[in-house]
């Protein structure tokens, strides 16, 4: 009988059978895929060294600014741990080389478009949770999913997250017209005092853009160029950005049953970072935590990468898997 059952081991190891299983959970993910969502295709890219590892799907911001094509830089040790996925929206990247939307664009049918790749990515890969994180604009959508659908999710991460964009903007525009004053900068000065809050046209949003992008060391900002280019997006998201402009979270989302986790640059200007320590103190939740990023403002995947993906695996994720 012993004898049987090593010639039956030495078989198995012979044929290649256990290195095949290893093999097929180890094998490394790197894919883009067209997948059908809310009646259109929409592009999502895959990277992981492990299928098995537990799925982080990540909103970009903008609205429209896709992150696919540099998100190796701010993933790279991540892939490591989870199975990265990265999704176009709307009228955004790949998924706008794909197919333009059909329907009116609408911030419920983003979220609608949201919560199903959640569903996608939890079947596809078998999975009862996932991880989410947002940057900015994508909070709109992440912030909807923790609160409505906490089972979701292993946690939620949002990265300088929107949380009232109409607050955010007159904190914003009044540091602005100090910095004008104070440069002195007599151009910046003259076009911020004719901005009026809140924003109701494409003109006023534009200036206060335009001065903080020059203020934060964006350079061409202050030329025809990007002045043509922010326009041609305004037309597809001004309208959608201008909707979201009118709500806050302190009103719409005072609880959520998931772990928050938020990233916030102590030198972000955009999404205010005052009015995010103000939400993560005020909102209920069952678990949660903000992390500082000091040497950041809006952008912490481009200036700390490293700090943003070591506190996703050493701190986030072992404490939600436990």
């Amino acid at each position: 009988m012993i004898k049987h059952y090593l010639f039956l081991i030495l078989f198995f190891m012979s044929t290649g059978y256990w290195s095949q299983i290893k093999e097929k959970k180890t094998i490394r993910i790197d894919t883009t895929e067209a997948v059908s969502i809310g009646g259109i295709k929409q592009f999502i890219s895959i990277k992981g060294n492990n299928r098995e590892k537990p799925v982080l799907l990540i909103l970009h911001g903008g609205p429209g600014k896709s992150l696919i094509s540099f998100s190796d830089g701010f993933t790279d040790k991540l892939q490591n741990e989870f199975v990265v996925v990265n999704w176009d929206q709307r009228e955004t990247g790949g998924t706008l080389n794909l197919n333009k939307t059909k329907d009116s664009l609408t911030t419920d049918l983003l979220k609608k478009d949201a919560l199903e790749v959640v569903y996608y990515l939890k079947k596809k890969f078998n999975q009862k949770k996932i991880f989410l994180l947002s940057h900015s604009w994508g909070s709109v959508m992440g912030f909807d999913i923790a609160a409505t659908h906490p089972e979701l999710l292993y946690a939620y991460i949002p990265v300088s997250p929107v949380i009232d964009a109409h607050k955010s903007a007159v904190l914003f525009v009044n540091d602005l017209k100090k910095w004008a004053l104070n440069t002195p900068n007599n151009i910046a000065a003259e076009e911020l005092q004719k901005i009026k809050l809140p924003f109701k046209d494409k003109d006023d949003f534009f200036l206060a853009q335009k001065w903080l992008f020059v203020h934060n060391g964006v350079k061409g900002a202050d030329t025809e160029d990007f002045k043509k280019s922010y326009y041609q997006w305004m037309d597809t998201w001004f309208p959608i950005w201008k909707e979201n402009a009118e709500t806050n979270l302190f009103d719409t989302v005072p609880e959520i049953k998931c772990p928050v986790y938020f990233f916030i640059g102590s030198g972000d200007n955009q999404s205010y970072y005052t009015i995010a320590e103000d939400y993560y103190q005020f909102l209920k939740t069952k678990d949660k935590k903000i992390f500082w990023f000091r040497e950041s403002g809006h952008t912490i995947f481009n200036t700390e990468p490293q700090k943003l993906q070591e506190i996703i695996i050493k701190e986030i994720k072992p404490k939600v898997l436990k």
